[in-house]
């Protein structure tokens, strides 16, 4: 009967222990970055049904779009500007409750409302890009997502 379903929602750690592994099995065996950055970035789209994912490279003292999954974005971000920027440059993990509070903040999407941004280093602790993720809702990111995606982003090999 009806009544005696019981729907359990799933949480967000659950979300990310499950998508994982599918993750890591889809970018252990190729070698390019490109390739993986781009899996990555469907993977969370649609696992995570995340309003926009992607990566920033740097690329002659700028962050330059690279792959993506979402609404078209904005190309280029100076080091300090925005949150992208912001992280970039203080070389840390931003996470941003309300992007309308945030000094600076870049509009790609008025749709974005939430944001964590985690930069990217290379073998010799260099900043080399950033991974932002965007949500559509109010304070949807935390300490769980900065956990995991930095699980998700520390696969890549730079």
């Amino acid at each position: 009967m009806a009544e005696d379903l019981k729907l359990t929602a799933i949480t967000k750690e659950e979300k990310y222990k499950e998508l994982f592994p599918q993750i890591k099995a889809l970018v252990e065996d190729e070698k390019d970055n490109i390739a993986n950055m781009a899996n990555i970035c469907a993977a969370l789209k649609f696992g995570m049904n995340f309003f926009w994912v992607g990566f920033y490279l740097v690329r002659n003292e700028q962050l330059v779009l690279g792959p993506f999954q979402g609404p078209v974005a904005c190309t280029r971000i100076n080091l300090g500007k925005g949150v992208c920027g912001s992280s970039w440059q203080k070389k840390e993990t931003i996470i941003v409750e309300d992007v309308e509070k945030f000094p600076g903040h870049i509009a790609c999407s008025s749709l974005s409302k939430s944001e964590i941004v985690l930069p990217l280093f290379d073998s010799q602790k260099n900043v080399i890009g950033v991974f932002d993720v965007d949500s559509d809702e109010l304070n949807s990111f935390d300490k769980t997502d900065e956990l995991y995606l930095n699980k998700i982003i520390n696969l890549l090999k730079f």
